[in-house]
């Protein structure tokens, strides 16, 4: 496994791997999305609203947890762009959420903590399990379960899918969330950038939807 945290890992990688890993800070709030007003609103999926304030609000989570950690000056310093991240996360979600819901799939609240715990029993124990996170992903700590919930989806449509670890699984999981992602008619505020159906990311914002979890500890598994 690579020792850098940031590197780029195949859509179909369910269990080895976690939503972005760059860390941002606060955007000013624009009162435009794309052509129309619409106050307050970071992006418009599928017809309804991000908030910049529900945006905003997942920073200000972030960026309290940073400021408990003793690496706090570090990862501040390193953070430059955390609103652009969590939008790009927040989005993706919402297509997750829209895949899952067209292939019949869900995450019970069992499975979720089940598969919180197995991670974080592998990663040495909560409290490294999630500085981990905090440091390589951006995640706090009360995201930890939106993370999961992703990750355990993303898994059961994939095996639903018959998404193998090849590049024609990795083709046809790409291809049916970028599908979704056209449906969805996402549309960002110009201050984030504009969204890529088909890197399934904002235009904007450089780095890949899907990262190692972590660089040496057992990622999380469902």
């Amino acid at each position: 496994m690579t020792n850098d945290p940031r590197r780029e890992a195949p859509l179909h990688r369910r269990t080895a791997l976690s939503v972005t890993a760059a860390l941002l800070a606060a955007a000013p709030l624009l009162t435009a999305c794309g052509a129309d007003a619409r106050p307050g609103a970071a992006a418009v999926v599928g017809g309804q609203r991000i908030e910049v304030a529900s945006l905003q609000a997942q920073v200000r989570e972030v960026r309290t947890a940073q400021q408990a950690s003793p690496q706090a000056a570090q990862l501040l310093q390193a953070t430059g762009d955390l609103s652009r991240e969590k939008l790009n996360s927040m989005i993706f979600d919402r297509i997750v959420e829209q895949v899952a819901k067209d292939h019949g799939v869900t995450a019970s609240r069992a499975e979720i903590q089940r598969t919180r715990a197995q991670a974080a029993a592998q990663s040495g124990g909560v409290e490294q399990f999630e500085t981990r996170l905090l440091q390589q992903q951006g995640i706090a700590p009360d995201e930890i379960d939106a993370a999961v919930r992703r990750e355990i989806l993303m898994t059961k449509v994939a095996e639903k899918l018959g998404a193998t670890n090849t590049p024609e699984g990795d083709k046809k999981l790409t291809e049916v969330f970028t599908a979704a992602s056209k449906a969805l008619s996402i549309d960002v505020n110009p201050r984030y950038g504009t969204w890529d159906d088909a890197k399934i990311q904002l235009g904007a914002y450089d780095a890949p939807w899907i990262r190692q979890l972590t660089q040496d500890a057992p990622a999380i598994q469902s």
